[in-house]
């Protein structure tokens, strides 16, 4: 009896340090932790939706008016060619907002905090994109991501949806 113990003593102590080993390699590939998993995932039968194509992306700051949610001739252009394209295309098109833009510089008095202000330009890019044609049932407008982008402002972007089906 002893020995099976001790058979699964050694068996559990490899398992462990096979577990160890992996989450050092992960912690140890820094940025591409992300692809590492999702090979890891493939390996053992999972399967990952394709990445978003036909990305269009902007600066706020090139297609609104500074510190509003009111898009310059210019950026309603070109919001507005992007949507035609996105129109007609299958599947469901994903509008996301990454960072945030300055605002209440200089002592200028806004009418928007950040968060008010991405979630209002959000909002505009929407309206220009139905008007362009994309219907409400296929635009998804996904969460406002202050983390990504720090420092340079909100980036809009727009792109069909990996997940088409749902």
């Amino acid at each position: 009896m002893g020995d099976r113990r001790a058979r699964l003593a050694v068996s559990f102590a490899d398992l462990c340090l096979l577990l160890l080993g992996f989450f050092v390699l992960l912690q140890a590939s820094g940025d591409r932790s992300k692809a590492v998993l999702q090979g890891v995932g493939e390996q053992f039968g999972a399967t990952y939706a394709a990445p978003k194509t036909d990305l269009a992306q902007w600066r706020a700051a090139d297609l609104f008016e500074p510190g509003e949610a009111v898009l310059t001739a210019a950026g309603n252009a070109r919001i507005f060619k992007a949507g035609q394209h996105f129109a007609k295309g299958e599947g469901k098109v994903e509008l996301t907002s990454a960072g945030q833009d300055r605002i209440g510089q200089n002592g200028a008095i806004r009418r928007f905090d950040a968060w008010d202000l991405a979630a209002a330009r959000l909002g505009a890019v929407a309206r220009t994109l139905k008007s362009a044609g994309v219907p409400d049932r296929k635009l998804i407008i996904r969460g406002l991501d202050q983390a990504a982008g720090e420092g340079k402002g909100q980036v809009i972007r727009l792109g069909f949806s990996p997940a088409a089906s749902q």
